[in-house]
């Protein structure tokens, strides 16, 4: 047989062309995927080729439903709120019309604002959207039956069905909430809002407290709070101002602060401990994570904040000269290594249950992706540790943990340094290694996946199962439940 060698070179060629497709479309959220199973149990995964136990097994747990796990009764004061899921025709303030998928006929949907402790009590109607929707509050630790994540803990709401949300808000912090049924296109349609949970008491003391989102609605019109072309805010000379950032786009977003000096004060809703003055930093948010700053206004009036690759993306404060921009090489911040240490007994050589290792790749969690990634099995009362390596190329990957806050040990098998980092995300560039820990206390059945949600969309994607849960619902194209 002759070798032929343009034969071969084609053949690599075509090769390389589909993983550029693949790798494109999970940054863009196209509809390139893998091919969607029928159906599947994400609970009962045991048997599941590849699956680890880790080290710390015990003997099950008895098993109990997700869907059975709810709040327990309290005292704790209600907050209501009805949200209505439907397709909208909205026009822009810059004159453009645009068909959004809505919550009360907005994008971004109304923000909630409750207060820590607060029971918070959420109805969702679908009026007319096809593919059926759901509410996953990011970031909030609340009870698996809550999670909204479609064939996991809950069906997807349906054309004229209902579904009613109730959680404590046992953290304070800056939250938002989207569909978690096909999360990549509901997310980009429109599907999408702010929670505000305030603290009973603040670390930290402000005259203004706003929280905006930033949105790329379509994956073509570049919104700040709904409004294209930017936002403006009220505030004056001496007024300290609380920004909370919400990044619900896809790709890390460099943001800069022109005008002033500032503090990153949270991330992922969480406060750090003693964070210092910053000022001319690009300050980089993940697809999904959250940064508060904190900021005093100037004399001279006016502070902006805005993206550096999206100007578009800006946030202006108060009226008077127009601050000097930020240098597109200036330094990049650095959390960790930011802010003062405070002792939590929670260290990297501290005794683990159970350790994991995740190596990501492009579009994929160890060589697998979406279902057939093994879940990690944990059991309550464990302490975890997980260590995420992507170190073979492809975008940044913002690993996001439902029901859980973790705590970031370390960055390149180097220590923290600065103020204990609790988040539900973190990102990784291409050669980075995190270490994290976290508490197995909230029993269910959790999505753990990257919240580039096109990357999720082409599997990247698993699950972090408690021993014995068991779900009555399922994900496949039977039962239409797809939460990507």
């Amino acid at each position: 047989m002759i070798h032929h060698p343009n034969k071969a070179f084609n053949s690599i060629t075509v090769l390389i062309i589909i993983v550029l497709l693949v790798t494109v479309a999970a940054a863009c959220g196209s509809t390139i995927s893998m091919k969607q199973p029928e159906e599947i149990n994400m609970a009962d995964m045991s048997g599941h080729a590849g699956h680890v136990q880790g080290a710390g097994a015990g003997s099950p747990a008895v098993a109990a439903s997700c869907a059975e796990m709810t709040e327990a009764p309290s005292n704790a004061p209600v907050k209501r709120f009805e949200l209505t899921a439907a397709v909208t025709e909205i026009e822009l303030n810059n004159g453009k019309k645009v068909e959004a998928w809505t919550y009360n006929g907005l994008t971004p949907g109304p923000e909630l604002r409750v207060q820590e402790g607060d029971r918070v009590v959420v109805k969702l109607t679908n009026r007319d959207v096809l593919r059926g929707v759901t509410i996953h509050w990011h970031g909030v630790v609340l009870p698996c039956s809550q999670d909204g994540v479609a064939g996991v803990t809950q069906d997807a709401v349906w054309p004229g069905e209902s579904f009613t949300y109730e959680f404590i808000a046992k953290h304070s912090g800056t939250y938002w909430y989207h569909s978690h049924q096909r999360s990549s296109q509901q997310a980009q349609k429109g599907l999408m809002g702010r929670l505000i949970v305030e603290p009973k008491a603040s670390a930290f003391s402000y005259d203004r407290d706003y929280a905006v989102t930033l949105q790329k609605l379509e994956d073509r019109h570049v919104l700040t709070n709904g409004r294209a072309g930017g936002l403006a805010l009220d505030a004056e000379p001496g007024e300290t101002v609380r920004l909370r950032l919400i990044n619900a786009y896809n790709r890390v977003q460099w943001m800069g602060v022109a005008g002033a000096p500032f503090r990153v004060v949270s991330m992922d809703g969480q406060d750090l401990n003693r964070p210092g003055l910053l000022e001319g930093q690009w300050v980089g948010i993940g697809g999904g994570q959250r940064y508060d700053l904190l900021f005093t206004m100037p004399a001279s009036g006016k502070v902006r904040i805005y993206s550096k690759q999206e100007e578009k993306w800006s946030v202006t404060l108060g009226e008077g000269v127009e601050p000097e921009k930020l240098a597109k090489d200036a330094p990049v911040f650095d959390f960790t290594a930011y802010g003062k240490p405070k002792d939590d007994g929670i260290t990297p050589d501290m005794n683990f249950d159970r350790t994991y290792t995740l190596k990501l790749g492009p579009v994929n969690i160890n060589g697998n992706s979406g279902h057939q990634v093994p879940p990690l099995i944990v059991k309550e009362g464990e302490w975890i540790k997980v260590r995420f390596e992507h170190l073979v190329g492809g975008d940044e990957h913002p690993m996001h943990l439902h029901g859980h806050l973790f705590k970031i040990l370390s960055k390149n098998d180097k220590p923290l340094t600065g103020s204990p980092i609790y988040a539900d995300s973190v990102m990784l560039f291409e050669g980075d290694v995190y270490e994290i820990a976290f508490k197995a206390d909230n029993p269910g059945l959790w999505m753990e996946h990257c919240h580039n949600l096109g990357h999720a969309f082409v599997g990247m994607t698993m699950m972090v199962n408690y021993e014995g849960v068991t779900t009555p619902y399922r994900v496949g194209t039977k039962s239409g439940n797809l939460p990507d």
